[in-house]
């Protein structure tokens, strides 16, 4: 795989343009500070009466509707939530963004699902950081940078992809690299791994370890350390040495707890689910059901959310966090 780095890349692409950035969230904040930092000039596109408005111009920056910043705008950065790119492209982009503009994603949902059919004059293009907004503006601070996928979708001009990677070095990820793939190979990883790896299984299996230690008569404290809290340690030594070199580097009764555990809890039948949440994600299903839970303003984000905050283990949480104080 072709990897791009800095020496591949010329700022002076993206410093040439005005980049509106719809959205003012985690990875929207983020690629702000540091395209500003990189000597972009930026907009930040919001409703008038977006709480974030006051926070982006706290920051430095100018902030508009986004049909005022897409008609000022080379290149649109679509950074709001999934759910809303159709509505926004539909009725602010469109009619006001300039012919041969750029338009961008950092998750390729919208293009793979067809929630935008882009203009053919547009060129499109993504650019995903593979990490939260937090982490890719503390790399940049550090003077590193977050690895991020690169795809073209239309190049219209002929320039896309150099004005892509222009725009990923100056997110920060031309020092650490820059790798192509496409929207469809980025948005179906993407969302398996939501589902069956991180945000979906992790999680899951902290409050079902916790429940269990709870309920068989051990204290939520330690319930909540051996369950919880080592799970960073678990991820800085991965991040570090990979998952062979964790490995080395516990103890032989972690590793053969491990090699006891692995097997009864990821299954054939589990490998089979993790196949079946694949295939309804290059299905579409699921692109179907966020849409109607964004529709109807997400009743079960919200009811999921609420679920989290008053488990148990946050309780514990809380209780240890002030133990450290």
């Amino acid at each position: 795989m072709k990897v791009y780095r800095d020496e591949d890349c010329d700022l002076s692409l993206v410093r040439a343009r005005r980049v509106a950035i719809v959205g003012y969230g985690n990875q929207g904040r983020a690629q702000a500070l540091n395209l500003h930092d990189s000597g972009v000039a930026v907009t930040i596109a919001l409703p008038p009466g977006s709480a974030s408005r006051a926070r982006a111009q706290k920051d430095g920056f100018p902030t508009a509707t986004a049909a005022e910043a897409a008609a000022q705008a080379d290149l649109v950065v679509m950074l709001a939530a999934d759910g809303d790119h159709g509505r926004i492209y539909a009725e602010a982009i469109v009619p006001n963004l300039k012919q041969g503009a750029a338009l961008s994603f950092a998750h390729g949902l919208s293009i793979r699902f067809g929630l935008i059919e882009p203009r053919p004059d547009l060129d499109v293009m993504l650019i995903a950081p593979k990490g939260p907004g937090t982490a890719l503006r503390a790399d940049f601070l550090r003077g590193s940078g977050l690895i991020s996928l690169l795809a073209i979708q239309q190049d219209a001009s002929g320039g896309a992809q150099a004005l892509a990677l222009s725009y990923a070095a100056a997110i920060g990820s031309g020092r650490v690299g820059i790798l192509p793939t496409s929207f469809a190979e980025e948005c179906e990883a993407d969302l398996f791994n939501e589902q069956a790896v991180l945000w979906g299984a992790i999680p899951a299996l902290i409050h079902a370890g916790f429940e269990t230690l709870v309920e068989a008569g051990f204290s939520p404290e330690i319930a909540y350390f051996e369950c919880q809290t080592e799970l960073k340690l678990l991820a800085d030594l991965i991040d570090q040495r990979g998952i062979a070199g964790m490995k080395e580097a516990i103890s032989n009764t972690a590793e053969f707890g491990a090699l006891e555990g692995e097997p009864r809890i990821v299954t054939e039948e589990t490998r089979a689910e993790m196949r079946r949440i694949l295939a309804e994600v290059r299905a579409g299903s699921f692109t179907r059901k966020l849409l109607a839970d964004a529709e109807a303003g997400y009743p079960r984000l919200r009811a999921s959310r609420a679920e989290s905050a008053s488990h148990p283990i946050e309780d514990v949480r809380h209780k240890v966090l002030r133990l450290k104080q």
